[in-house]
C-alpha cells in the first residue's frame, strides 16, 4: 500500500486478490474448517467451496473476518485501513464518510471493525524481558456514564486508563476500574516479565505491587518536579583496560507520558467524543499504531497490511458493537 493510486485501491478485483494474498499467500484456507488448498472456485467471483468432504462450505477472503457480510466495496475498505493505520492520530468517521464516498453510519461502523483488526488478541509475550525498562503510568478521559459531571480535577468521575510501555518497543492500555492496588495488580501480574525495571512514579499502588511481586522498581518524583534520574550500576562487564563497566540506567516516565499526549491529542482533536463503552477500542486504535510505528520500522503501509492481516478471525457485528 503505497498510494491511492495503487491498482487494489482502484478496483475491487484487484483489491480481493491484494487481500487473498495478505490473507492466504499461495495456500488457500477454508476458514471454516482449516483444509488448505482443497477447495475450487465456483461461478460467484471471489467465492470458493471446500472441498472437504465433511465440510463443502463456501467462502471467501472475507469469511470470518470483520469485513464479512459487508456491502462496502474491497478497495474501499483498503483506503479505509491505510487511512486509519497512517494517520497518527486517528481519523473521524466524518472524515472517513466525506473522502471514501459512504454514508456516516457506514463509516463509524466500518471505523469500529477496522480498531477490533487492530487489537492485539491471543497470547500476547510478557513485556521488558531480559530487564527491558517498562514504564507504567495511569491517566483520565472522559467522564463515567450516568455519572454528574463534576470539576476539571475532580477525578472521581472520569473514566481511568492505564498503559504500560515498553521503552523501544509495544504498548499495552486497558480501560480499568481505579487506581488501587487491586485494579492495577492483575494487568501488571498478566502482562510484566518478572525481569523486567518497572519504572513508575509516585503513586503508592506501584510500590505495594512492585513489593509483593518482588519486581525492580524504580520512580520519579513528579510532585518535586522530578521527571528524569540516572541510576548507575557496576557490572561484571570489563573495558579494554580491565576496569569493570558501569552502566546508566535513564529512569523517567516521559515514554509513557509522550503515549497520552498523542493519545489525548487524537481523542480531543480528531474523535472529540468517545463514549464509556466504546472507548476500550479506541486504546486498541492507539496502541497498534505506537506499537508499529515508523521508529521501530514500520512505514504507513507495512502498518495497514499488519491491521488488514489482523481482521482474519474477528467479527464485529452492529447490534454488539461494543
Amino acid at each position: 500500500m503505497a498510494s491511492f493510486n495503487a491498482p487494489h485501491f482502484q478496483s475491487v478485483e484487484a483489491a480481493r486478490a491484494y487481500l487473498e494474498a495478505l490473507r492466504w499467500g499461495s495456500e488457500r484456507v477454508c476458514p471454516h474448517c482449516g483444509t488448505v488448498n482443497a477447495s475450487f472456485a465456483t461461478k460467484k467471483p471471489g467465492v470458493y467451496r471446500c472441498g472437504s468432504k465433511g465440510c463443502r462450505k463456501d467462502f471467501s477472503v472475507t469469511t470470518k473476518s470483520v469485513m464479512e457480510s459487508s456491502h462496502i466495496k474491497l478497495n474501499v475498505w483498503l483506503q479505509a485501513f491505510y487511512l486509519m493505520a497512517s494517520s497518527k492520530k486517528g481519523v473521524s468517521a466524518h472524515q472517513l464518510h466525506r473522502t471514501l464516498g459512504i454514508t456516516y453510519k457506514s463509516a463509524w461502523f466500518l471505523s469500529h471493525r477496522i480498531r477490533e483488526a487492530m487489537r492485539a488478541g491471543g497470547l500476547l509475550p510478557p513485556m521488558g524481558s531480559s530487564g527491558k525498562p517498562v514504564e507504567v503510568d495511569e491517566t483520565f478521559y472522559g467522564f463515567l456514564e450516568g455519572q454528574p459531571k463534576k470539576g476539571r480535577r475532580d477525578w472521581s468521575n472520569k473514566n481511568v486508563i492505564l498503559t504500560l510501555v515498553e521503552r523501544g518497543g509495544s504498548a499495552r492500555s486497558f480501560h480499568i476500574d481505579g487506581t488501587r492496588t487491586g485494579d492495577i495488580m492483575p494487568i501488571l501480574r498478566a502482562n510484566l516479565s518478572r525481569e523486567a525495571k518497572l519504572m513508575t512514579d509516585e503513586v503508592p499502588a506501584y510500590k505495594v505491587i512492585a513489593d509483593i511481586e518482588k519486581l525492580d522498581h524504580e520512580t520519579v518524583n513528579h510532585s518535586k518536579d522530578q521527571y528524569v534520574r540516572y541510576w548507575n550500576e557496576v557490572t561484571d562487564k570489563k573495558d579494554g583496560n580491565g576496569k569493570p563497566v558501569v552502566e546508566t540506567t535513564v529512569i523517567t516516565t516521559n515514554t509513557v507520558e509522550g503515549y497520552y499526549s498523542i493519545f489525548k491529542r487524537g481523542m480531543k482533536g480528531i474523535y472529540q467524543r468517545c463514549a464509556e463503552k466504546h472507548l476500550h477500542r479506541y486504546l486498541a486504535e492507539f496502541d497498534f499504531r505506537y506499537s508499529n510505528r515508523s521508529a521501530l520500522g514500520v512505514e504507513d503501509g507495512e502498518r495497514a497490511n499488519l491491521a488488514v492481516k489482523g481482521a482474519a478471525g474477528k467479527r464485529l457485528t452492529y447490534r454488539q458493537s461494543h
